[in-house]
């Protein structure tokens, strides 16, 4: 028989939630709510004075085509920053669930890029993938393969691209890996015994088993290309060459920073929100029912 802890009175259990209530309020829904009345302002050269122009910002946004391109170089890239991410850390953790020699180093040397900031994470591989000056631009270079991240826009994103899921791959490779590890391992056996090969009770025990994370790691790794990766295209490429890796985030930095359209990035801000909590509904109406907890 187990003892619980009761508290007395009522006012203990608001106490408790009152820090983390604070935080998501004054960083979360504040922020929030100045962006969606920033977006309905319209500030003259100077930022002097204010003009109320209901929804004009979001008219002037939606019938600009180059911001439709933005949404759709955007998906494709949080679309290969997730399916890659998710893909690798899943290999590398099944790779480091088995019983090798030196396994504790593997995991350790793999947890290491998670350290790592994003900015700091996209000028070193600038390092690496610098046309004139980078090592493995240099070998790419050396076989033929005419690589210029600078001028070239499909290579900057092929960079940005690796770039992102470099540095996420340590995420995901903790949370498959604590997945797998709490797999009941007379599951396997008993699969094991019943003849099944090492492909098959992936594929049949494993993988089902880790639906929770797996569903889990998506919605994660989606917000993560959505938002977190602008240290890393600001570092490398500023959304160059061309806005060839200019997404959602980093152009309403632009507009907003660079451009000092503080009404223009707002509404964009507002849309990148809408777009975010869409994609995040789907999921959990749509994927969540084929996860089995």
């Amino acid at each position: 028989m187990h003892k619980r802890a009761i508290f007395g009175g009522r006012i203990v259990p608001y106490l408790l939630l009152a820090p983390q209530l604070l935080v998501v309020l004054f960083f979360f829904y504040w922020p929030a709510s100045q962006a969606v009345w920033q977006s309905f302002l319209l500030e003259d050269a100077f930022g002097l004075r204010s003009d109320f122009v209901w929804f004009e910002n979001y008219k002037e946004l939606f019938t600009q085509p180059e911001y439709f391109r933005t949404i759709a170089r955007t998906a494709f890239f949080a679309s290969c920053v997730t399916v890659l991410s998710l893909s690798i850390a899943l290999f590398l953790a099944v790779q480091a669930d088995k019983n090798i020699k030196g396994a504790g180093l593997y995991k350790t040397l793999l947890i290491w890029p998670y350290a790592v900031a994003p900015a700091i994470a996209g000028v070193l591989w600038l390092f690496m993938f610098q046309p004139s000056l980078g090592v493995v631009a240099r070998g790419i270079r050396a076989s033929g393969v005419p690589w210029n991240p600078v001028l070239n826009g499909n290579h900057a994103m092929i960079l940005v691209i690796l770039a992102s899921v470099w540095k996420q791959i340590s995420y995901n490779f903790l949370f498959f890996l604590a997945g797998l590890q709490a797999i009941p391992r007379a599951v396997l056996e008993a699969a094991a015994i019943d003849g099944a090969s090492r492909i098959r009770r992936f594929w049949t025990v494993t993988f089902p088993l880790l639906a929770p994370t797996g569903f889990f790691l998506l919605t994660v790794n989606i917000v993560y290309a959505f938002f977190d990766t602008f240290g890393i295209i600001d570092a490398m490429t500023s959304g160059g060459p061309s806005k060839a890796t200019e997404t959602l985030v980093y152009s309403v930095f632009v507009q907003g920073q660079l451009g000092a359209n503080l009404g223009s990035s707002a509404a964009q801000s507002v849309a990148l929100m809408v777009i975010i909590v869409a994609l995040t509904a789907v999921q959990f109406r749509f994927i969540e029912r084929k996860v089995t907890y």
